[in-house]
C-alpha cells in the first residue's frame, strides 16, 4: 500500500510540475511576423527580452493570415496579428479580431486606429520603387509608373500578387491613383498591369526582400522602408523612387485575435510594439511609428527629403478594404 501511495505522490509532482512549466512558458502565436519584413526579428527579440513572451515568427501575408483566422474562427490558434489596414478592417467585420486598447492608445492619431479597438496602427510604409542598382547593368533608375512599362526593364520588374498580398493591392491602388482611377474605378491598374505583362514580371506572394538583394529581382514595388534597411543596414546598392505621377502612403496594424488563447500574454505583445522602445526599434527599420515622437533625427534624415514624399497620398482605407475583393476577382480574370 505504501509503495502505491509512493507512487500516486510521484505522479501528482509529476503533473505538479508539468503544470508549472506550461505556465511559466509564455508563448503569443502571431499570424504574419515575419523576420525578414519590417525587422519583425529584432522586434520579436525584444518582446521576449523584455515581456519574457515568446512569439514565433510566421512568414504567412496579410490574406493568408485572414484567411486561417477565419479557418480557425471556433477554435483560434493565433493570439494576435499583424495586417495591412484593409485586412484588418475585414477582420473586424467578420468577427475575427476583438477590441483592446492597449497602453499608449491615446497617443494613436484617431485615423489611424478603429475606435472601438479592433485594429491599431503601429506603423506606416510608402510604397515605390526598391531597386537594385547594380541589378540594372547600367539601365537608367525608373522614376515613373510609365517608366516600367518600357521594353529596356522587360524580365527586371516584381511586384507581390495583387490578389494576395496587402503590398500587392497597396501598389494597385497606387498605381490606380497615379493614373487617373479611383476606389471605384480600377481600370487603369487594371489596364496596366496587363500592359506589365509584356515586361514578364515575377509576382511573388510574399516578401521578397532577399531576391532583390542578390539581384533575382531588380525592381520590386515595395516600401520605403526595406528599401532603407537594404541601404543602410545591409549596404546594398539600393535606390528608393517615388514615383514621379504619386503614390500611396499605407498604415499597417495589429489586432487582438477574438477568444485568443494567450490573451493575457498577447496584450503584453501588443502593448510593447506601442512602447517607446518598440516604437524604436520599428524607426531604425525605417518604419514610420505611429507615435511620431519615437522617430529619432538621425534615422529621418536618411529619408527622402519631405518634397518627394509630398507625392505619398492618403485615401479613404475603410473604402479600399470595400474595394479589395471586386479589385481582386477582376485582377484574377483579366490579368492572371
Amino acid at each position: 500500500m505504501s509503495l502505491r501511495i509512493h507512487r500516486l505522490a510521484r505522479l501528482g509532482l509529476l503533473a505538479a510540475t508539468l503544470v508549472a512549466g506550461s505556465a511559466m512558458a509564455q508563448t503569443a502565436i502571431c499570424y504574419n511576423c515575419p523576420t525578414e519584413w519590417a525587422d519583425w526579428g529584432t522586434q520579436l527579440k525584444a518582446i521576449k527580452a523584455k515581456t519574457g513572451v515568446t512569439v514565433p515568427p510566421d512568414n504567412k501575408n496579410s490574406g493568408q493570415s485572414l484567411a486561417q483566422l477565419a479557418a480557425e474562427k471556433a477554435s483560434p490558434v493565433a493570439d494576435v496579428t499583424y495586417l495591412g489596414v484593409t485586412f484588418a478592417v475585414q477582420a473586424a467585420k467578420d468577427g475575427l479580431v476583438e477590441p483592446y486598447k492597449p497602453a499608449a492608445w491615446k497617443d494613436i492619431p484617431d485615423g489611424l486606429k478603429d475606435r472601438a479597438g479592433n485594429w491599431f496602427t503601429i506603423h506606416s510604409g510608402t510604397l515605390g520603387f526598391m531597386v537594385n542598382v547594380d541589378a540594372l547593368k547600367g539601365k537608367p533608375v525608373p522614376k515613373s509608373w510609365a517608366d516600367l512599362l518600357k521594353p529596356e526593364y522587360k524580365g527586371l520588374i516584381g511586384y507581390l500578387d495583387p490578389a494576395s498580398a496587402f503590398v500587392g493591392y497597396v501598389g494597385a491602388v497606387a498605381v490606380n491613383e497615379a493614373r487617373g482611377g479611383t476606389l471605384d474605378n480600377f481600370k487603369p491598374a487594371i489596364d496596366y498591369f496587363k500592359a506589365l505583362q509584356k515586361n514578364e514580371p515575377i509576382v511573388p506572394k510574399q516578401t521578397s526582400y532577399a531576391r532583390v538583394l542578390s539581384g533575382e529581382i531588380a525592381i520590386l514595388l515595395d516600401y520605403d522602408f526595406n528599401a532603407y534597411r537594404a541601404k543602410y543596414k545591409d549596404k546594398a546598392n539600393v535606390a528608393f523612387v517615388i514615383p514621379s505621377e504619386g503614390t500611396l502612403a499605407v498604415p499597417y496594424v495589429m489586432s487582438l485575435v477574438a477568444k485568443a488563447p494567450h490573451a493575457a500574454d498577447a496584450k503584453k505583445v501588443l502593448d510593447f510594439t506601442l512602447s517607446d522602445e518598440g516604437q524604436a526599434i520599428w524607426a531604425k527599420a525605417y518604419l514610420r511609428p505611429v507615435r511620431a515622437s519615437a522617430m529619432p533625427k538621425d534615422i529621418e534624415a536618411q529619408f527622402l527629403p519631405a518634397s518627394e514624399y509630398a507625392r505619398a497620398k492618403s485615401v479613404d482605407y475603410g473604402r479600399m478594404a470595400a474595394a479589395q475583393k471586386a479589385f481582386s476577382d477582376e485582377y484574377l480574370k483579366e490579368v492572371r
